[in-house]
Formats: structure tokens, C-alpha cells, sequence
């Protein structure tokens, strides 16, 4: 054949039409297959697709929501008083507040001239040509004057710098940690809003009578069964719930996720529309020394007219709130395109049977004569039934063939 009668042959094949043809196979095998996979094909859709993904329903997952975050509680240090202003930064705020646990603070600091610290590179020195004036380095304290001074009280020296001093890692005082703050309670208000359903929901219950809801706020706390829609956390639980030990977070700090996330089923009662919430640390773990959380705030005054302050390096937790939001609702469209894939899906059960059974069963050809069919306007042939039954039900013979074995 040469490539005109190829071109020809394939330019006419392209305009014939196929249609399936029906062919009962009395293979209880290949049957056992085909049933089976359809039951797979079935229950993947009615269990997975439509019960568990709620393919019948239109959804949205970006709701626009709102977070109001509030400390409370007080604590006693020494001789002072300490409240939500002391400790709570910032007092009242948004998706992030955070409470100092432990403070390390540095007293009656002054713009003047002392000695660098011995850690930093570089610093100790013998004679004053090893201190290179105006010299700063980003991992020390202040700017070098070229002197070479003993170190505070000590034998050896350091550089002098001119700097805040007396310097934070000589002179900081360690106060102890606030274990009161286990009790201290963050109040979290969340709104959330489905723009696409117009549903708006908030993680407190609505109350006809204002003085009683402000009653039961001040007074509950968080619990998953029985008061699932009280706004108050306690540290001691948020820790216990992101598996921190509390102890541990008052010494090195660190950074706990709030997760609230919103999972609406629209089409049924309200009052299943509400939040769930799960806890987990975010910051790198603390054998790492880039674990934990601190920062560090002056308070400035005046002493004898000479600008001074008092440094404090904090130790806390920071609770970032973060909110997940998706609602649902019946939707004719879906529901048409999920069923129609459904329908489509079990014919991948009749091609995958085709497949084994010209494959592997078929070793004389008796399936694929019979399966396959080629009529034409100038066949003279006597057309054969459209419908054909192939049985190997104790036999070796098709019942429509004529000692062709199988």
C-alpha cells in the first residue's frame, strides 16, 4: 500500500461512526470483576463525593472575619501590683496580644562611657592601640572611644564603648517568672462573615438580655462540651492544649497558633454553625537557640536632669489568632455536575472489563469477532444480531458458535 492509498484509507475511516455494540459474556469471573468495580465506582460517590465532600452543595472557603483580643487578670511581684497594663502587650488588641511571664531588667541606665562586654569579638584588649576608635560592632553595645579599660570590677579589660550604661548583659537583674499568669484569661471575639451566602456568625452566643450576658462572660470559661461558645482561654489551658509545659514557657517564651475554624453546614439548624478550636506552638522549638519569645521596651525619665531608663527584656507568650472559615449550601448546579460525573465514572467499569477480557481471556479471538464489526452499504453479509449472548458456563464452546473453542 503505498502512502496515497494510506492517506485515502485513513481520510474515509475518519467519517465512519462507531456505536457500541451489546454483548452478554456468561464469564462469572469477568462478572464477579465488573460488579465489583462498580460497587467500588458507586459507593466512592454516594460516601466520599456526596456524604463526606457534600458535592451537592456550593461552598465558600475566604470569609471575611474580625478579631478582638483582651487580657485579663493581676498579679502580685514583691511589693507591687501588676495589671493588664504591666503585662499585656497590648492591652486590648487584635489577631495578636501577647503577657510577659518573666522580665530581666536593667536599672538606672545614662548615655555615657564603660566598659564593652567580654563576649563580644574582639572586645578584651591589654593596652588601648588593640581598641580602634570610632569602631562599632552590630554584635556589641556601642561605639568604641579607643581606650582600654578593666572590666567593671574585674582584673581583666575590655574596650570601652559609649553606650546606654551600665551595660544589659553586666547589670540586668533577673526577676522571678509570674506563675499567677496561669490563670490569666484572654478574652478572643470573633466575627465571621460569608459574603456569598450573606451569613454573618460570631463565636458568642446571642443573648436577649445584655446584663445577663455580661454576667456569664466575666464569669466562664472555655470548654469544649459545655461551654463551647464562652470567649475566655486561660494561658494554663492554651498551653496544656498546644502540649507546652507552662513552666518552660515562662523561661524561654514562645509563640502559640489559636486556630478557629468555622465549618457551616447552611442547609441545616444555625446552631450547628459554630466555631471549634485547636491550639499549637509556631515558633522553632526550644533545644534550638532561636526558640522562644522575648522584646525588649524602655521606660525614659528624668534623674537629677540627666535623660536615664530603665531597659526590660521580656519573656511571654504570643497567641496569633488565626481563623479558617467554610460554609455550604444546597446548589442545583453542583448537584447536576456531580451526578453526571457520577453516571460517567461507571462506564470506566464496562472499559475496564473490555480490557481484561481482550486481553487476558480472549486467546482465541472468539470475544473480539464477535465484539467487533465492520458493516458497510455494499455489504452483501447477513448482518448478525446486535444483541449476542457468549457463554462459558461449564464449557469450552460458545452456545453461538460452532465448535470455535473459547
Amino acid at each position: 500500500m503505498g502512502l496515497r492509498e494510506f492517506i485515502k484509507d485513513y481520510f474515509l475511516g475518519f467519517w465512519d461512526y462507531e456505536t457500541p455494540k451489546v454483548m452478554v459474556v456468561r464469564n462469572r469471573t469477568l462478572g464477579v470483576i465488573y460488579r465489583g468495580v462498580q460497587f467500588l465506582v458507586i459507593t466512592y460517590f454516594i460516601w466520599y463525593v456526596f456524604i463526606s465532600q457534600k458535592a451537592y452543595q456550593d461552598s465558600e472557603t475566604r470569609p471575611e472575619s474580625s478579631v478582638y483580643t483582651k487580657m485579663r487578670g493581676t498579679t502580685i511581684q514583691g511589693d507591687h501590683i501588676l495589671d493588664t497594663v504591666e503585662y499585656a502587650r497590648p492591652p486590648e488588641g487584635g489577631d495578636v496580644i501577647s503577657t510577659i511571664l518573666r522580665r530581666e531588667v536593667t536599672y538606672d541606665q545614662k548615655q555615657n562611657n564603660c566598659a564593652e562586654h567580654f563576649s563580644v569579638a574582639n572586645a578584651n584588649c591589654t593596652t588601648d592601640s588593640d581598641c580602634v576608635p570610632g569602631e562599632m560592632d552590630f554584635a556589641g553595645h556601642g561605639r568604641r572611644t579607643g581606650r582600654c579599660v578593666p572590666y567593671y570590677n574585674q582584673t581583666f579589660k575590655t574596650c570601652e564603648i559609649q553606650t546606654w550604661c551600665p551595660i544589659e548583659d553586666y547589670a540586668a537583674v533577673r526577676e522571678p517568672a509570674l506563675k499567677e499568669a496561669i490563670n490569666f484569661t484572654v478574652f478572643i471575639r470573633n466575627s465571621i462573615h460569608f459574603p456569598k451566602f450573606k451569613v454573618l456568625r460570631g463565636n458568642i452566643k446571642d443573648s436577649s438580655n445584655r446584663r445577663n450576658r455580661q454576667k456569664y462572660l466575666n464569669k466562664c470559661h472555655y470548654d469544649e462540651d459545655k461551654e463551647p461558645y464562652c470567649p475566655n482561654f486561660r494561658l494554663g489551658y492554651i498551653a496544656d492544649q498546644a502540649r507546652e509545659k507552662f513552666s518552660e514557657l515562662c523561661r524561654t517564651g514562645g509563640v502559640i497558633g489559636v486556630f478557629i475554624n468555622w465549618n457551616c453546614d447552611l442547609d441545616m439548624d444555625p446552631s450547628h454553625c459554630k466555631p471549634t478550636y485547636s491550639f499549637r506552638r509556631l515558633d522553632l522549638r526550644k533545644d534550638l537557640p532561636s526558640s522562644g519569645y522575648y522584646y525588649r521596651f524602655a521606660k525614659y525619665y528624668s534623674k537629677d536632669g540627666v535623660e536615664s531608663r530603665t531597659l526590660i527584656k521580656a519573656y511571654g507568650i504570643r497567641l496569633d489568632v488565626i481563623v479558617h472559615g467554610h460554609a455550604g449550601k444546597f446548589s442545583p448546579i453542583p448537584t447536576i455536575i456531580s451526578t453526571v460525573t457520577a453516571l460517567t465514572s461507571v462506564g470506566i467499569c464496562s472499559i475496564i472489563c473490555d480490557w481484561i477480557m481482550l486481553t487476558f481471556i480472549d486467546k482465541n479471538e472468539v470475544y473480539s469477532d464477535r465484539k467487533f464489526d465492520d458493516v458497510s452499504k455494499e455489504s452483501t453479509q447477513p448482518i448478525s444480531t446486535e444483541f449476542s449472548i457468549v457463554s462459558s458456563y461449564g464449557s469450552n464452546h460458545s452456545d453461538l458458535s460452532e465448535g470455535v473453542p473459547l
